[in-house]
């Protein structure tokens, strides 16, 4: 059974949170791929950018309703949504977008567990971990070449 060191890619590209939105997508354009992890100074995640966050700083905004009461508003949504939305809208670095809840597997993570993550979790892209470091990335893409030569 392959597990994840058989099929990740292993020169992984990593970003900064110094690193500008506009040079992340040429840099996502210039490699064809689709997300990479975030990493401090020594190399280690701190988290995972993707497509989709840079997708997510175009979408509409919706205004939460508000009540005011005696001088008190109150809102009938999510005023930290509302919040987080504005803040990805004026965003201008990777730190302002990425995720910080990146899951992570083992190198020896069988394509299974990592199929069965990224089903349950609803992502793409899930970086290896060997001893704590970064070792590689498991894309969707590398999935389906493994279920294409068989392993």
């Amino acid at each position: 059974m392959a597990k994840a060191k058989d099929i990740m890619t292993k020169n992984v590209i990593t970003v900064t949170e110094a690193m500008t939105v506009e040079e992340l997508a040429r840099l996502f354009l210039k490699h064809g791929i689709s997300g990479v992890p975030v990493v401090d100074e020594e190399g280690n995640i701190k988290g995972i950018v993707t497509e989709n966050d840079l997708i997510k700083m175009d979408q509409r905004v919706h205004i939460p309703t508000v009540i005011t009461i005696f001088d008190a508003v109150i809102y009938l949504g999510s005023s930290k949504k509302f919040e987080e939305d504005i803040r990805r809208m004026a965003a201008t670095k990777v730190e302002d977008i990425y995720k910080k809840d990146v899951v992570t597997v083992d190198e020896s993570a069988t394509i299974e567990d990592i199929a069965t993550i990224m089903c349950e979790k609803k992502i793409h892209h899930i970086p290896v971990l060997k001893k704590g470091k970064l070792v590689g990335m498991v894309g969707k893409k590398d999935i389906v070449r493994a279920i294409a030569e068989g392993k």
